[in-house]
C-alpha cells in the first residue's frame, strides 16, 4: 500500500534539512507523496517540487500558520494553495515582521546575560532568514546552557521560561480564510496538542466548521491507537477530509523520522485523496 507525509518542515523555516534533502528521504523509504508545511512561509515549495520531479515524488504544495483561538495558539496547515497569491504573500510578510521582533526580543534577553548571539549571525550560520527557537535552542547547547533541543525548550524556551516572547497570531477563523481565498484546503494540526477539555473541544471543532475548515490531521507522530480512532470519528462528525504527517524538523526533533515519525506512524495514500477531493468540491 502507497503510503504519504503530509507534514515535514526545511531549511526555510526551522528544519535542520534542505527540501531536497527531504525529498530524498522520502524516496529512500518509497513515499508516493509528501508536503513541506514550513511554517509561515512558502519559500521551499519551488525547490520541493524540482526534487520531486527528479524523484518521481508528487509535491504537495503546503504551509504551517500559526493562529489565535482564545488566548491559545493553534497550528494551522493549508494545503494545494497558489503560493503566488497576494493576501497570503502579504499575511506572510506581517508574520515575517513579527518573527523579526520576537527574534530581536529573544536575543536582547540572551545578551543580558552575557550570551553572545545576534539574528543575523544565526541567519548567516543557518542560511536563512526564518529564525525561530530551535536556532536559540541550538545556541543554548553551544553554551552548555542544555544538552539537547528539548531541554533548551524545557528550561529557557516555552512559555514563561527566561528567554521566552510571546508570538503574534492571526486569529483562527482570518488563517482559514486566507487560505481558501487562495485556493487551498485549510486543515487543523496535531488536535490533540492544544488544551481542551472533550466539552471544549467539541465546541472548537464546530467553530473550526463553521469558519471553513475543511480538514483535521488524524495520523501525527506520536498518537496512539484510540487517539487516531478518535479524530477519525470526528472527520467523520463534522464532515473533515483527513491527513497525516511526521511533523520531521530533522535535527530539531531528534528520532522522528520522514513518513515514519517515531517508527510507527503510517499516512495512507487515500488521505490525499480525500484532500485532493475536497480541494476540488471547494473550488
Amino acid at each position: 500500500m502507497a503510503w504519504i507525509d503530509l507534514h515535514t518542515h526545511s531549511t526555510y523555516s526551522d528544519g535542520s534539512c534542505t527540501p531536497t534533502e527531504i525529498l530524498h528521504k522520502a524516496h529512500d523509504i518509497g513515499l508516493s507523496a509528501l508536503s513541506i508545511t514550513d511554517h509561515d512561509n512558502v519559500a521551499a515549495i519551488g525547490e520541493a517540487m524540482r526534487a520531486g520531479e527528479q524523484l518521481q515524488i508528487e509535491v504537495i504544495p503546503g504551509v504551517e500558520f500559526g493562529s489565535g483561538y482564545h488566548g491559545q495558539s493553534i497550528h494551522m496547515l493549508g494545503y494545494l494553495f497558489d503560493p503566488d497569491d497576494e493576501t497570503l504573500r502579504d499575511a506572510i510578510d506581517w508574520v515575517v515582521e513579527e518573527r523579526i521582533d520576537r527574534n530581536e526580543r529573544i536575543t536582547a534577553l540572551m545578551r543580558k546575560d552575557g550570551i553572545d548571539v545576534s539574528v543575523a549571525q544565526l541567519e548567516e550560520e543557518h542560511g536563512t532568514t526564518s529564525i525561530g527557537r530551535p536556532h536559540f535552542a541550538e545556541v543554548l547547547i553551544r553554551e552548555g546552557m542544555a544538552d539537547s533541543v528539548q531541554e533548551a525548550f524545557h528550561k529557557y524556551l516555552n512559555p514563561g521560561k527566561k528567554y521566552y516572547s510571546p508570538k503574534a497570531f492571526l486569529p483562527l477563523d482570518e488563517t482559514a480564510e486566507m487560505i481558501r481565498n487562495a485556493g487551498g484546503v485549510p486543515v487543523i494540526a496535531h488536535p490533540f496538542q492544544y488544551r481542551f477539555e472533550e466539552d471544549e473541544r467539541q465546541k472548537w471543532l464546530r467553530y473550526c466548521k463553521d469558519i471553513g475548515v475543511e480538514g483535521i490531521e488524524c495520523r501525527y507522530t506520536g498518537y496512539n491507537e484510540e487517539q487516531t480512532a478518535y479524530l477519525d470519528a470526528m472527520a467523520e462528525k463534522y464532515d473533515f477530509c483527513r491527513t497525516g504527517g511526521s511533523d520531521f524538523h530533522g535535527s530539531f526533533k531528534p528520532g522522528i523520522s520522514v513518513g515514519r515519525g517515531r517508527g510507527d506512524l503510517f499516512v495512507p495514500e487515500s488521505f490525499l485523496n480525500e484532500l485532493k477531493t475536497r480541494w476540488i468540491k471547494i473550488r
